[in-house]
């Protein structure tokens, strides 16, 4: 059984030295109990929101659906060739590679050590879960618990690597959508219809954000400060790998719905990258399972074309990205569970064993 590591930080403090006065609340506390107080307010501005989202997306996703020529369908499926497929596989499983440092960064940060094989297999299963059915922090953080408990991490362990994680996921898409508003603005509006210089605007907004981000955490880390209870964010030199893993997540995952376009696509890849991550923050937005129709509705509309032909690509990016991981997640679940059936057995038979000897 794998056994967990933990590090404790050294106080700083000399022994017999008087302890030092409690700090005012953080501004992320102050939010954070403010947010609190407010929860049923929120909470229902949250489903407001969503139900919007959901409903102007399955509106324009419906109508695509009715306009949708089943032999031009079938035969926009017969044209994507082998080698698209291929490619998409691979990049899918560079995009799961990637996901498996979502959690290495974040054991790292709450001090706590893994074999990677527990760490790959747990972040895996995981967002192959989550992606497909929805409610991350539900379903992920349940199968989080499942496999990282067995190795000693603690329920406060698993609710911290998920919390970090999700930041990493939201880092890496807020970084892309800035840099390409800011560098592919005239593409993108011919998509949003905004000025160039609008979707600039946006971009720098974006980054902007990012760079107080950095700030913040770097400030939080120099004064040792938690931002809710005893919850600490990651270091700038952390945030930074985080952002680079996001990125290489992201990048990936779009480019494996990219190589599956019809061959006359003419969108480029910095800007359906782009449009890709705004498209997967609604689909997250709605808590819609996987974003189904959410996403679709966003990728249709920004990217134009022949609908069937565009239609067969999305169908096909869910069945490699999300319906084939999460077969495999079952799959390597079920097998994990059998194993430790046996282990249990083989201890009980040898408990039983040794008594009657």
């Amino acid at each position: 059984m794998a056994q967990v590591q933990e590090r404790r930080p050294a106080t700083g403090r000399a022994p017999g030295s008087a302890p030092r006065p409690p700090e005012p609340p953080s501004l992320a506390a102050r939010l954070y109990r403010a947010a609190r107080r407010r929860r049923k307010t929120l909470r229902r501005l949250g489903i407001v929101a969503s139900s919007l989202i959901i409903a102007i997306s399955l509106t324009i996703f419906v109508r695509t659906l009715m306009r949708i020529d089943f032999f031009k369908f079938k035969a926009a499926f017969a044209a994507t060739g082998g080698d698209q497929i291929l490619l998409s596989f691979a990049f899918t499983a560079l995009s799961y590679l990637a996901l498996t440092g979502y959690d290495g960064l974040a054991l790292r940060h709450i001090g706590v050590r893994v074999p990677y094989w527990l760490t790959a297999l747990a972040s895996f299963a995981s967002y192959a879960v989550s992606f497909t059915l929805g409610f991350p922090l539900v379903t992920g953080g349940a199968v989080r618990f499942w496999l990282y408990a067995p190795a000693g991490l603690t329920a406060g362990n698993i609710a911290s690597l998920t919390v970090v994680a999700g930041i990493t996921f939201w880092l890496g898409m807020g970084l892309i959508v800035g840099v390409g508003f800011i560098f592919t603005s005239d593409a993108v509006a011919e998509i949003n219809h905004f000025n160039p210089l609008a979707n600039e605007l946006i971009g720098l907004s974006a980054i902007g954000l990012l760079v107080v981000y950095l700030v913040w955490v770097g400030v939080m880390r120099w004064r040792g400060a938690p931002v809710v209870g005893s919850f600490r964010l990651p270091g700038p030199v952390l945030t930074l790998g985080q952002m680079a893993l996001g990125v290489m997540d992201v990048c990936s995952a779009s480019a494996a719905l990219y190589v599956l376009l019809p061959k006359d696509a003419t969108i480029g890849f910095p800007t359906f990258a782009t449009l890709y991550s705004f498209a997967a923050m609604l689909g997250i937005a709605s808590h819609s399972p996987g974003g189904l129709g959410v996403f679709e509705a966003a990728i249709l509309q920004a990217v134009g074309g022949d609908v069937d032909a565009l239609l067969a690509s999305l169908l096909l990016f869910r069945g490699i990205y999300y319906i084939a991981p999460f077969i495999a997640a079952m799959a390597l679940l079920g097998g994990v569970e059998a194993t430790r059936r046996w282990r249990s057995i083989r201890e009980a038979m040898s408990a039983a064993a040794s008594s009657d000897d």
